[in-house]
């Protein structure tokens, strides 16, 4: 079977001896409320390289897509490839396009290319039934560290899409850039998403304690943009989910608004690392975060939303006379007021049909709003108290999900923020703790993986570093368990394959390493 190399790995895969050649004559139909709108992503993915726009067909067709519009949450799919044609049928759209991503993978590795190729486009004979082992099979993508042009984000969900991850968790503000751009707030991207330069080398390397580029970075979206890039994703089975994270990681929107911080106001932070400045939680800081968010539901419709809520110190809080009087007046403790707070953000958001997520600190000091999500990064133990508590849970420990970790041990791979998460590591991860009983598992809906951006500069440097351990964390969150490694790799060398007709930077497996600008500029490599 070395022409049938599908990535993730399909439920059941059954092979013939025949082939069925898409030429000039191929048509496409699609049966169904999802069809037609499959077909036509079908033809606009194959056409490049081959040249041929599949004119549309009936009952006859060559490719026939069928969506028998039993389930549209499904992602299931039957794929039947035989001499006479194709039969791609599921009980949703949803399963449709996740059949065409492995109808394209069945053809040869130039049907990836963005121009005309040469080539035989033949189909091997196959029967594969598939659907995934989760719903939530995530990536997350910084875009405040660091600005993604928009056509990176495009590129983005095809790469997601083209690996089956449903979800695109887009971490829109930080400490260094705010990147959405508010109708109400308009000191958000006007000055919240700049910062005048950023700091060279390692956050922990004291050699680089003062160096800065002296460079001014920035960028924001406007909401029509991404209106259009959430219709884009949806037409690829990938919902867009968006985090704002508050009440820590604000120094950007504080800038803007120094009403909203403790202490005055604040320039765009330009160094990495837990920031002390965080808002203030007074009456019309929280109004200010439930305008901000009635906005952001309305550019995307996911069910889910990121409240952030991670690495909050409450070291302002307990020195300013101003938050101990609000705390004593909520009756909380200082330490319970992020608790507080989420519950006001939480509430306002269920209240508008939305499942608020947060990263696990939203566990801590108090009651967390029932319908909430917890996305466990902090190891598993967040993620195993959730589910316990009978609350949904995203598993995304930093061992093995954070893709910003070193790949391997070589001293010649780029500056990264430390530590090791080999390719192996994460294609060996399990989602679901032996911790959990049954009945706990079943609140894990899966898993994702996270590229923060300090020292991920530039989009080929996302690539690289997210490239191939995507492809195997792909694989943990869509087959079942029983997965072999060297079986595996033998499926992705065929997959680096479609990489390099993409024109996407991987990291090699291996041989020399490409060159790489390391963080910030500086080739060095950071061991803390």
């Amino acid at each position: 079977m070395d022409d049938v190399a599908v990535l993730p790995r399909p439920t059941r895969l059954g092979r013939g001896g025949g082939r069925f050649v898409l030429d000039a004559t191929t048509t496409v139909s699609g049966s169904g409320p999802g069809a037609g709108a499959a077909a036509s992503l079908l033809r606009a993915l194959l056409a490049p390289a081959t040249g041929l726009w599949l004119a549309p067909g009936g009952e006859e067709a060559s490719i026939r897509l069928v969506d028998e519009d039993s389930d549209p949450a499904s992602e299931r799919y039957v794929l039947r490839v035989r001499p006479e044609g194709i039969e791609l049928s599921s009980p949703g759209p949803r399963g449709l396009l996740n059949g065409i991503q492995s109808l394209r993978q069945l053809l040869p590795a130039g049907i990836y290319s963005p121009g005309p190729r040469r080539e035989t486009w033949a189909v091997p004979e196959v029967e594969i039934e598939d659907e995934p082992r989760f719903s939530w099979r995530g990536a997350m993508l910084d875009v405040s560290r660091h600005f993604a042009p928009l056509d990176f984000l495009y590129r983005f969900v095809d790469v997601l899409a083209m690996h089956k991850l449903n979800v695109f968790h887009l971490h829109l503000n930080d400490d260094q850039g705010w990147r959405f751009a508010s109708s109400r707030y308009p000191r958000l991207v006007e000055i919240g998403a700049w910062r005048a330069q950023t700091r060279v080398g390692h956050q922990r390397d004291k050699a680089f304690a003062d160096v800065y580029d002296g460079t001014p970075h920035g960028g924001y979206y406007a909401q029509s943009q991404l209106r259009s890039l959430v219709a884009y994703a949806a037409a690829r089975n990938v919902t867009i989910v968006p985090e704002i994270d508050l009440p820590g990681h604000a120094q950007a929107a504080i800038a803007a608004y120094p009403e909203l911080g403790n202490v005055g106001p604040l320039e765009v932070w330009e160094r990495w690392g837990v920031n002390p400045h965080v808002l203030n939680l007074e009456t019309g800081t929280v109004q200010f975060c439930k305008d901000i968010w009635d906005e952001v539901i309305d550019v995307f419709p996911s069910r889910y939303v990121h409240l952030g809520g991670d690495e909050c110190p409450r070291t302002e809080w307990r020195s300013t006379p101003a938050m101990q009087r609000r705390a004593a007046a909520l009756g909380v403790s200082v330490d319970g007021l992020q608790n507080w707070f989420t519950r006001q953000l939480a509430t306002h958001l269920l209240a508008a049909g939305r499942v608020p997520v947060g990263w696990d600190e939203i566990l801590e000091g108090g009651e967390l709003p029932k319908g909430a999500t917890v996305m466990s990064w902090r190891g598993e133990q967040g993620g195993i108290v959730a589910a316990s508590e009978g609350f949904d849970v995203v598993m995304c420990p930093e061992r093995p999900c954070y893709f910003d970790h070193y790949q391997s041990e070589r001293p010649d791979e780029p500056l990264a923020i430390g530590r090791l998460n080999t390719l192996e590591d994460v294609y060996g991860y399990e989602p679901v703790p032996e911790a959990l009983a049954p009945e706990q598992a079943r609140h894990v809906l899966g898993t994702q993986l996270t590229l923060w951006r300090e020292y991920l500069p530039d989009t080929r440097h996302v690539e690289y570093m997210a490239l191939p351990r995507l492809c195997a964390l792909a694989e943990v969150a869509w087959s079942a368990p029983g997965r072999e490694l060297g079986e595996f790799m033998g499926r992705l060398s065929h997959q680096l394959g479609r990489f390099d007709e993409l024109g996407l930077n991987y990291r090699p497996l291996d041989g020399p390493l490409p060159a790489q600008r390391g963080g910030t500029g500086v080739r060095r490599r950071f061991d803390p």
